[in-house]
Order: structure tokens, then sequence, then C-alpha cells
């Protein structure tokens, strides 16, 4: 018998009550978003988190910073350390983080801090990411927003101060090790972004040349959501800029659309080894690589060599890697974006065809390492992540105290 085990025959062996996410916190509350068109509201010390930075992590940084001025003029507020932060709307809708430091956050953050009397923050982080797809369930719209009494309301068994430590030991554990193998992988791609930078920087004799020059540069659209032909019983691929991760592939397809959504929008189809950039938010100058055909919404420029004979599709890629820090610049600590005349004036250098394909030859096979969910160290995170998430499904599910 497991030490879980006798714990749980020894401090409830009838079951466990169940209670709300209510009534185990001390405190629930949201934040809110400084007036971006104030420049004296952002680029302070001041991290300030949003909704898209909610992914399954522990917060030890934010990508924006706010001034004492944007906080005292907002709804934005302070929030301690380690309290559990679920995501309410957008593409993170549902998903939970833990804060490692005093922060504050946007309006669409719902702010857990837990009664430690009661439960351990990081026993509510577990269970809540362990139930995310039915709490999910539990929004609305096309992203499946939710709100704080949803989150309020939310049912969590509470067992014993006892079991949920021994939970939390076992389960930490488990995303110990996956913290070993990220670290490896994090030095890996470090690896990888010294020679890409190596291979990617060249003398005089190889000409700098704009985008537009010699790729075609343009974006895409957004189906009107009110008509369901351009969406229900989609077949075309359909993506946003969050598909931009600065890999050599698209994981995920952000949604379908109809031929009819994309005849009557300005959703344009893009074609195989398209190289994407993201126009806005928080992957902003990341890109991708199309491995299929795909329809881009407004938010990414698709970039494609006007002449294949000349330009290396997976050249341009590897080449648009190197711009990240323009858009960037185009921050200033503010939520930016940017616009195709931008995109077509950024240059690449150009060298021969066979130095493009040697280049690509090399870097290829460091993206495999870094990225390749078929082997690597990718493949092994793939593994573990499972083996914790069968587990953790094991470890939180509960005998339920009957009447």
């Amino acid at each position: 018998m497991s030490k879980l085990d006798e714990l749980i025959a020894e401090l409830c062996p009838d079951g466990v009550e169940y209670t709300t996410i209510e009534n185990v916190c001390a405190k629930i509350s949201s934040g809110g978003t400084p007036n971006t068109s104030r420049s004296d509201y952002y680029g302070g010390d001041i991290a300030w988190l949003r909704t898209q930075e909610v992914d399954w992590v522990d917060i030890l940084d934010t990508g924006i910073k706010i001034t004492e001025e944007g906080l005292n003029n907002s709804s934005a507020k302070w929030i301690p350390k380690n309290c559990v932060i679920v995501a309410m709307y957008g593409a993170t809708a549902a998903k939970v983080a833990i804060n490692k430091i005093p922060l504050t956050t946007n309006q669409a953050c719902c702010n857990l801090q837990v009664d430690k009397n009661k439960a351990l923050y990081r026993y509510v982080y577990y269970w809540l990411a362990n139930n995310y797809n039915e709490l999910k369930a539990l929004g609305q719209g096309s992203q499946s927003n939710i709100n704080a009494k949803i989150i309020r309301s939310f049912p969590i068994p509470l067992p014993p101060i006892p079991v949920q430590q021994e939970i939390v030991r076992i389960l930490d554990n488990f995303t110990e090790l996956t913290a070993e193998l990220t670290a490896e992988l994090t030095a890996r791609r470090k690896q990888y972004e010294y020679y890409r930078d190596l291979l990617l920087t060249f003398g005089d004799d190889v000409p700098m040349m704009a985008l537009g020059d010699i790729c075609t540069v343009q974006s895409g659209g957004t189906p009107s959501k009110a008509n369901h032909e351009y969406w229900d019983n989609g077949t075309i691929k359909w993506l946003g800029s969050t598909v931009c991760q600065n890999q050599k592939t698209v994981d995920e397809v952000t949604n379908y659309i109809s031929e009819l959504g994309l005849k009557n929008s300005s959703s344009k189809l893009m074609k195989k080894e398209t190289t994407l950039i993201a126009l806005v938010g928080a992957t902003i100058g990341k890109v991708a690589f199309l491995p299929f055909e795909a329809a881009i919404n407004q938010n990414i420029a698709g970039i494609y060599p006007i002449d294949t004979s000349r330009i290396n599709p997976s050249y341009v890629f590897y080449a648009c890697s190197m711009l990240y820090s323009d858009f960037i610049g185009l921050s200033q600590g503010k939520l930016a974006m940017a616009n195709l005349s931008f995109v077509r004036g950024l240059k690449i250098p150009v060298p021969p065809l066979k130095e493009q394909e040697r280049i690509v030859a090399i870097l290829d096979r460091f993206d495999a390492l870094c990225n390749d969910l078929t082997s690597g160290i990718p493949a092994e995170i793939e593994a573990r992540q499972k083996q914790y998430e069968y587990y953790r499904d094991k470890l939180l599910s509960f005998k339920e105290v009957t009447a």
C-alpha cells in the first residue's frame, strides 16, 4: 500500500467531501488594462499579466510591464505570489498558471488566493488543470469564454491537508522531471540559435534585399462568425497568429472554414511552404512554416518567394526568424501591431541558391532535434507529459462522501 493509500484509509476512509472553488479561497479577484493609447502607462517595472501568458506554467515574469501611473489609473491591481490564475477569455480560456512573483493582471484573469488552512494552492492548481475540459465546457462563444461566477462555483474535492500534500508531492516530482528535460531542450535551442545566427551572417558580398522585392507578402481575414455557412462543416484549414511559435511546422489548426467562407472574406489560401509571421499580440514577430495549404486571418503575414529558382522557401523561413527584434522594437513596451508595408520593407540576406540550400539542410537538422515530436527531446517530453496526466487523473479521482 502506498503512502497516499494509507493516508486516505486513515483520514478519509468513507470518501471525500466536495465543495466549490469559492469556499477554498480567501479572496478572488480580477485586474484591468491601462489605456493602451497612453505611452506613460507602459514600459515601467510593474509586471502585468495577460491571459495569453496563462498556459500551465509558473509565471516568473511577464511580457509587458506597466508604470505606477498605469496601475493607479486602471482597475489593474497587485496580487501576492502563489495565486492560482485562471484565464477567462480567448485562446487560453480555462487554462491555469501560478505566479511565483507578486504581479498585476488584466481583467480577463481570475486570480485565486487560496486559503492555506483549507487547501494547498498547488493542489487547487492541479485540480483545475486536470479538469480543464470540464471547466472550458461551461464557457460560451467560439472560444468558450468563462467568467468569475463559473469559476467560483466550480466543484473541487477537499481531502484532508496531509492527503493534498502527498498528491502535490507526487505530481511535483513528475513536473520536475519534465522541467529537467525542458531545460535540456532550452540549451539545445540556444545552440541552434547560435548556429543559425552564424550561418545567416554574411559579409558585404551578399546583398540585403527587401522581402517585398523577392516575395509575395499578404495577410488574410476572418469570415463573418454570424454566417454559419462560412464555418459549419468547413474543410479548409484556417490559421490565427497563435500558430506562429518559431518552429518549422504548424502543430495545430485554429479552425476550419468552408469554400463559401473563403470566397466571401479577405481570408487567403497560402501555398504549402509559405512562411508565416504573426503581426500582433503575444506572438508578434514569431514565425511558422506551412506543411500544407491553409487560409490565414488578418493577424498573419504569409510570405512566399516570387521565384523559387532564386529563393528557397525554407531559407525565407530561417531568414525571417532573424527578424524578431525588428517586430519587438515596434512595441516599446506597449501593445503593438505590424502592417504589411512594414514587413515588405524588412531586409534579409540573399546568397546564391546553393548556399541557401546548404544552410537549410543544416538548420533543418537542428530544428528536428529541437521541435520534432516524433523523435529526440520533444518526443521524450511528450511521453513524460502523458504519463504525468495519467497519474494526475488517477490521483485526483476520489470516492465522494454519500449521505
